[in-house]
């Protein structure tokens, strides 16, 4: 089983950003992004599974991490999704870790993604990182 993640800590593989056991979802607002998160309680997500960032907390260490990823995760799908992140930061999003490692709990996060028009949705599995919009 994964380890919920805490706000200071930033889970990397590879120096990528490998946040297994969480979704990782971006919203066009931070406060679209609040929504959301209230949203994820009612659904019966803790508190303490919904880390909220800023993409200002963001960008940096998506940044940091491009810059320092290993040749093996150039190759992969985290590198992308890390570009992509970065690009979203860029434009300002808001931004929910929520923890999820089990898949009715990712499951529970899809609707609440597409109902607040998450302009991205993934689950970070042991093996594999996968869109959920």
């Amino acid at each position: 089983m994964s380890k919920r993640m805490t706000k200071g800590e930033f889970q990397q593989s590879l120096g990528a950003f490998n946040p297994v056991g969480h979704t990782m979802l971006a919203f066009a607002t931070e406060g679209i992004a609040s929504d959301a998160a209230a949203a994820l309680r009612a659904q019966g997500f803790a508190a303490e599974d919904i880390i909220a960032y800023s993409s200002a907390e963001l960008m940096p260490k998506f940044e940091d991490a491009v810059r320092k990823a290993s040749d093996a995760a150039g190759f992969g799908y985290e590198i992308t999704l890390m570009k992509r992140y970065m690009t979203l930061a860029s434009e300002n999003c808001g931004w929910l870790l929520v923890y999820s490692p089990e898949e009715e709990q990712t499951a529970k996060t899809v609707p609440v993604a597409k109902q607040f028009g998450a302009k991205s949705a993934v689950h970070y599995g042991r093996l594999a990182s996968e869109d959920l919009i």
